[in-house]
């Protein structure tokens, strides 16, 4: 069969991929409260396309004309998150040999995105609190206050209220981030939208790779479609790129490794959704010598944080074996 072509979307959101109902009401959502300056929290599982929708909230906004600027909580030193959130004054501590503006002063007039903010420590939460109050921080080094004229959006994948009951979020924060919460559906609930990703992936990555790759068997798109995606979007779209590689095309031949952890049992469809996820992230951790991290671990060939595989894997009660004698 020929991928399906959806060149015509039932919206006008140019990047975003979607024509089902949970998506739907994620773009309506987005459209209310784009034009306001309401802080809004993105939830969902990682892979879900939050820095997508935090574009399409800033680019519908009063500020499309000014900065948008993405900071990662969780990838920096907790010994920095200050400085790279408000910046510090030279000389202001071993190593600051310039001055350095920070990110929330970088984004004034314009949206300041908080991707993984769950991952912030709670010294730097504090902080961030007196900003989100007051509209104004400090620089490092500064006795002097700076105010700033931002709109905010923080995403995370965390369980906020969970965190908050372990100690490890702050409830003042927390009520502070979600004035606006918009939570992003994970791929296998919306599994009419997987043609749309394959077609868009398809499209580029023939443009990217020289070759055609516009054709699909059916047994393919349904095992796409009935897998339970724990890697969500970025994980589909890895598959999709290892498929173009390895396809001569123009048909597009999916790698039987994500099936084969299934196959034996192909004939019971009574299988759920997590014996499936948890039958294919053992079947990767094998590949992969049980490592997790790095790039050529379980967690990069999965799309997923590393944390997240981790906590994927408790929950699913997927470990290690230990070593036979």
């Amino acid at each position: 069969m020929a991928i399906p072509d959806y060149q015509k979307l039932d919206h006008h959101f140019d990047e975003i991929i979607g024509e089902s109902q949970a998506m739907k009401a994620v773009l309506k959502k987005v459209e209310q409260v784009a034009p306001t300056d309401a802080t809004v929290l993105l939830l969902g599982e990682t892979g879900t396309g939050k820095e997508l929708i935090a574009r399409a909230v800033h680019d519908l906004s009063p500020r499309s004309t000014r900065p948008l600027v993405r900071v990662n909580c969780g990838a920096i030193p907790a010994n920095l998150v200050e400085s790279e959130l408000f910046g510090h004054e030279r000389g202001s501590f071993t190593g600051a040999l310039a001055k350095r503006i920070g990110r929330f002063e970088l984004a004034d007039g314009g949206t300041i995105f908080l991707d993984e903010v769950g991952e912030l420590p709670l010294d730097a939460q504090v902080k961030l609190l007196r900003v989100l109050q007051e509209r104004e921080f400090e620089r490092i080094g500064s006795g002097r206050s700076t105010k700033v004229n931002i709109r905010v959006i923080a995403a995370t994948n965390r369980d906020l209220p969970a965190a908050v009951k372990a100690g490890s979020f702050r409830s003042d924060l927390l009520y502070r981030l979600n004035v606006f919460p918009i939570e992003l559906p994970p791929l296998r609930n919306r599994p009419s939208d997987i043609p749309l990703f394959v077609h868009s992936f398809a499209g580029r990555l023939s443009k990217k790779f020289g070759k055609r790759l516009d054709q699909i068997s059916q047994q393919t798109m349904d095992r796409l479609i009935h897998y339970a995606w724990p890697g969500n979007v970025r994980e589909l779209e890895n598959i999709i790129e290892r498929a173009a590689i390895l396809s001569p095309g123009p048909m597009l031949q999916v790698d039987e490794v994500l099936f084969q952890s299934d196959r034996a049992a192909s004939s019971d469809t009574s299988r759920t959704l997590e014996e499936v996820e948890r039958a294919h992230i053992t079947h990767v951790l094998q590949e992969v010598d049980w490592v997790v991290e790095g790039k050529q671990g379980a967690a990069t060939r999965l799309g997923l944080h590393p944390n997240t595989l981790r906590s994927r894997m408790q929950k699913l009660g997927i470990k290690k074996p230990r070593p036979t004698v």
